[in-house]
């Protein structure tokens, strides 16, 4: 065909058919309801025409953009995986994009709210951190401004958006009371970079706090020296718990603040020579399948089943694809501790 910019209504003059017809099919709407082959027909003929709706005409004309925004801390995670797995399944099935936005510092967070603010997406999911990004005030505005929203948070409130919650700090002391009474004594914390290192960010960390206050519970002083960062990834989890114990004093158990330092450590620990747990025992947070399959299996801190999220795409996309949003609503799944054979 020429290089003319070719139309919806040519599209539908070519198939035989109507213009919302076109507009349904291109958009994948109406699913079952537009038969086998209209639909083939007027692919063919899009594609005859080399034709592809023009999304920001669409998106102007609408005030939609079709795409929900997924906010993270980090990428490679692997529960953020998961979550962006199950998000994605729901946005397919909504006819919906996804976008993610990566926010690693206050800079990116405070530009992730002018950009929302803007609408470069109808929703979002806040995805959990290690460290909150984001004030409850900048939610609300948010939420006041229209934008359906759903935070994965265990401090702000419900207020115009819903709240995903995953209470972690009684669990991670349960994991350092079952570590403090069979004998330990010398315990590492292996953190992430900015709760070991910032000090607001430690104070608003419950798997630190919950360090912390076991140590106090029982009796013991803080080892500043035994906290150390090394939960971001596996090769740095790796280089700290190889340096904690080389150290002549070296630690009797290490609590990781993650699951894939938690396995670091193990590794860490083998080639050291170390037998676990009887000379270094390891706890992780995370649950992650794969902690089961360690040798020995790892004792974690995390949610008491492999970590699912259609109930947070579910709560998302409610409040997307109705004009009407319904009540703020929070779910609770506290996290547990899973004693294994690693403490």
């Amino acid at each position: 065909m020429s290089g003319r910019r070719w139309t919806s209504r040519d599209v539908a003059a070519l198939a035989g058919v109507s213009v919302a017809t076109v507009s349904y099919v291109m958009n994948g709407r109406m699913g079952d309801r537009i038969p086998s082959t209209t639909r083939e027909r007027v692919l063919s003929a899009a594609r005859q025409l080399g034709y592809s709706p023009n999304r920001s005409a669409q998106s102007l004309r609408r005030q939609k953009t079709e795409q929900v925004c997924l906010v993270v801390d980090s990428i490679g995670v692997p529960v953020i995986d998961q979550l962006a797995r199950d998000l994605h399944a729901a946005a397919d099935e909504a006819g919906y994009g996804l976008i993610t936005m990566v926010v690693g510092s206050a800079e990116r967070a405070a530009k992730t709210i002018d950009l929302l603010h803007q609408r470069i997406a109808d929703g979002a999911v806040i995805a959990p951190s290690n460290v909150t990004r984001f004030r409850e005030e900048d939610l609300v505005e948010l939420a006041r401004g229209g934008l359906p929203l759903v935070a994965m948070d265990n401090v702000v409130r419900p207020i115009g958006f819903d709240v995903v919650r995953a209470p972690e700090r009684d669990a991670c002391g349960d994991a350092m009371d079952h570590l403090l009474t069979t004998g330990h004594r010398r315990i590492a914390f292996l953190g992430h970079h900015e709760e070991v290192n910032d000090l607001d960010a430690r104070a608003k960390s419950e798997r630190i706090g919950a360090y912390l206050a076991a140590l106090q519970r029982h009796g013991l002083e803080t080892d500043e020296s035994l906290i150390v960062e090394g939960a971001d990834d596996r090769v740095a989890g790796y280089r700290a718990a190889a340096d904690l114990l080389r150290r002549p004093d070296r630690p009797d158990a290490i609590f990781a603040a993650s699951a894939r330092s938690a396995i670091s450590a193990v590794w860490a620990a083998r080639d050291a020579g170390l037998t676990i747990p009887d000379d270094v025992a390891v706890v992780g947070c995370g649950n992650l399948p794969e902690t089961e399959i360690t040798r020995p299996p790892l004792s974690t801190v995390g949610p008491p089943t492999t970590e699912d999220f259609t109930e947070v795409s579910r709560l998302l996309f409610e409040r997307v694809l109705t004009k009407e949003p319904p009540p703020e609503r929070e779910i609770t799944n506290p996290w547990v501790f899973v004693p294994r054979g690693s403490a």
